[in-house]
């Protein structure tokens, strides 16, 4: 659940939203269940950058409650990306994971091959899908990969 900066009258009101913030926080830091998401964001490219930004999306799934899986951060590490028949591996060990995760939150306006896979996989199992820009703002599908 998240908080407008408004109260009910319309007013910009800072300090009960931070207070209301925080008591969200905690409460989420607490929880003894939190949902498993699975992270879905671009790693062929700009690989460092896309790295980073796939902490952050995970960094931000952590901070809303949830358990974030992000396999381009994992496989990579011992999976040679650049042979085709281990990145096709990691993307088998990737759906394994998909199947454990409640939601998929897809990342980005950049949709890769990888990611469109992993969409499709998504919908064709009927896991809920869900969409965020680069600045963690979530949006509706649009496109529809």
């Amino acid at each position: 659940m998240s908080f407008d900066k408004r109260n009910a009258e319309g007013y910009y009101d800072p300090t009960a939203y931070e207070a209301l913030s925080l008591i969200e926080k905690e409460e989420h830091a607490l929880r003894a269940f939190r949902p498993i998401v699975y992270i879905c964001s671009p790693y062929a490219g700009d690989v460092d950058g896309n790295i980073k930004a796939a902490r952050s999306y995970s960094r931000f799934a952590v901070d809303k409650g949830y358990i974030p899986i992000a396999p381009h951060l994992l496989f990579p590490q011992f999976l040679n990306d650049a042979d085709p028949n281990e990145r096709e591996l990691g993307l088998f060990f990737g759906n394994a994971l998909m199947s454990k995760c409640s939601e998929v939150w897809v990342f980005g306006n950049n949709i890769t091959a990888g990611m469109t896979a992993e969409i499709k996989r998504a919908r064709w199992k009927s896991y809920r899908l869900r969409y965020f820009t680069e600045e963690l703002e979530e949006v509706q599908d649009v496109c529809n990969h």
